[in-house]
Parts: C-alpha cells; structure tokens; sequence
C-alpha cells in the first residue's frame, strides 16, 4: 500500500484553469443551493449546471440521443454511439451519473463529456441514465430507476434506437462517485432478478460513493479536498437515506453490520474498482474491493496515488489518461 500525502489540493493545482474555474462553481452552488431544512434550491442549482443537448450529428467521434423510459419521473437516458462503422459485435456500458444522489443529470456537461469520451475510447455503446434526485426523491427512487431503464433495454432488444450490432450479452454496468453505488446496488437486482436478453459481464466503479458511521483514517487525514468533504457527504447521506436511518444503512456501508444482500450467492460480474489517493472517501472505496473478495468474487484494484475525487472529469490528467485505457482493458479482457 502507498503511502499518501496530506496535502490533496497540490495536485489539483495541476488541473487547467478552466477547469478549476467550473469546479469551484459547481462547489459553490452545491454549498449556496443546500438550504438548513436539508432541501436544495433547484432554482439556483440549475443556474450553474449548464446542460449540453443531444447531438444526432457527430461531435467529436460520437452521437447522441435521449430515450424517455417513464416521462412521469423525466427517467430517461442517453444513448451514445461511436460514429465509426463497426462490422464486430458491439459492448454496451449502463452508466450512472455521479453528484451524490442529489445534483447533476445524463445531459449535465461533465457527465456528457465524460461519456462521450468513454464511448470514443472504448467503441462501446453507453446508455447513461437519468435517475431521479434526492432529497425529493429519497432512497430507493435511484435503485429503482436505474434497474427500470435495465429491464426496459431487456424487455426491448431490439428497439429502433439500438444499433443492430449492440451485443447486449457484453454488457457493463458503470458509475463514478454516486454512480458507482448505484451500479452496484442495480447488479445485485440485476443478479436476482434474471434478465433475457441482458447479460451483465462487468461492473466498473468509480471512486464509488460509499460510507458508514464510522470515520475512517481517510475521512479524518484528507482535509480541505476539492470537490468534496466529510461535512458534504454526510449531508448528502442524510439526503437520500430514509427518515431515521444512519449510515449503516446497507445502502450506505453495503458490508457493514446491517447488510442485507448477501452476494456470494450471486453470479455477481467482475469488477473493477477505482480509487484515489486524495479521495476522503478511499478507505471506504478499498472495503468494498475487499468485502467483495471475500465474497468470493473476482474484483481487481486500481490505485491513482494523487487522484481527487472526480479527477477524470479533467481529460488532461495523467490519471484520467491511465483510467481509460484501463477500463479499455478490463473490458477487452472480459470480452475475449
């Protein structure tokens, strides 16, 4: 194991200018719209999260369209397909948006751009879902709709909107952050519930957002992080999990001492899971790694000793360049 520095906000110094002008806007707005009743000012929230639309033409390598799954809860995703023709079976990557469970949405530009980037690297198909938020939609609104948009690509393989060579037997399911919690709650679904024409082979999680009551040696050494704090993810915890839990809720700490799910019974996918060194929430991100070894399941860990939280929201890192190739790979691997 690395031994990793106290200081997280040196190597955000490496990020371009623009890019830490936009995030220490969207921190702002996070921290101005949160009102002390622990509801959000949409209004001013949306100011700031700038959107970017579909694009049926290609921008750079890649189309985009968006698919209502259920108008009534605005649950949809966005399809991004590689403009490249391709004769080979194509993967599919299910992706799911980070922002705690309470910001941002499939077309919100970081999470645009970084599928976009994703599909063009990878030549896969990535549905990413927008799922509804919390606090006005509380735990499990999130689960439910990310699991809904998975039956409804079961229930409609072969729907106009996917490419005819989609290979939905090399499926992923993915998230960063918040995301990364949700890929893993909706796998265990998945797993239980038994799909036709969906076959899950992989999941990749992202500096995945998992916690507990307990603080651990990252939450209480890693100060002043960018993007995110201890203060930040505890309300965002007390958001979305329902009136009168902690965060031993399984949604929450999924190997603690009120975990429900056991998947060792499962034919869980194999995963790869994401970590920072800068991240607060590291130790948290490498116990699921290890509860899901002891599971029995195949798990692999990647380590960015000096990556922050979101780092590969910044194409011009080194780390966000590593962790491309490396979900290239991962993929290529299980495929063949």
């Amino acid at each position: 194991m690395y031994k990793m520095s106290n200081n997280p906000t040196s190597k955000f110094q490496d990020v371009p200018w623009k890019h830490r002008f936009f995030s220490s806007m969207i921190g702002f707005a996070v921290n101005f719209s949160r009102r002390s009743d622990g509801t959000i000012n949409r209004y001013i929230m949306n100011l700031f999260d700038f959107k970017a639309p579909p694009s049926q033409q290609p921008f750079d390598g890649v189309k985009t369209s968006d698919t209502v799954v259920d108008a009534t809860r605005n649950l949809y995703f966005r399809l991004f397909l590689p403009s490249l023709n391709q004769d080979d079976d194509v993967p599919v990557i299910v992706y799911f948006h980070g922002g705690g469970f309470a910001y941002l949405s499939a077309s919100s530009i970081p999470c645009d751009d970084f599928c976009r980037r994703l599909c063009k690297k990878t030549g896969a198909v990535i549905i990413s879902v927008n799922y509804r938020l919390a606090p006005e939609h509380k735990y499990p609104s999130q689960y439910d709709d990310g699991f809904d948009v998975l039956k409804f690509i079961d229930d409609n393989a072969n729907a106009k909107n996917l490419p005819l060579n989609v290979n939905l037997k090399q499926c992923f399911i993915a998230g960063d952050s918040a995301g990364g919690n949700l890929a893993h709650h909706v796998a265990v679904k998945a797993c239980e519930y038994g799909l036709r024409n969906v076959k899950l082979i992989g999941l990749i999680a992202i500096q995945q957002f998992f916690g507990g009551e307990e603080r651990t040696e990252s939450e209480t050494r890693i100060v002043d992080a960018p993007m995110i704090s201890v203060k930040g993810t505890d309300w965002l915890w007390k958001a979305f999990l329902p009136e009168g839990s902690d965060r031993n809720h399984p949604a929450c700490n999924v190997f603690g001492p009120k975990s429900v799910d056991d998947i060792s019974r499962l034919k869980f996918p194999a995963t790869m899971v994401v970590v920072g060194g800068f991240d607060p929430m590291h130790d948290w991100q490498i116990r699921y790694y290890e509860g899901l070894k002891k599971c029995g399941k195949e798990a692999c860990l990647i380590e960015y000793p000096h990556a922050f939280h979101t780092f590969y929201g910044v194409p011009e890192l080194k780390e966000t360049c590593l962790l491309m190739e490396a979900v290239k790979g991962f993929m290529e691997r299980l495929i063949n």
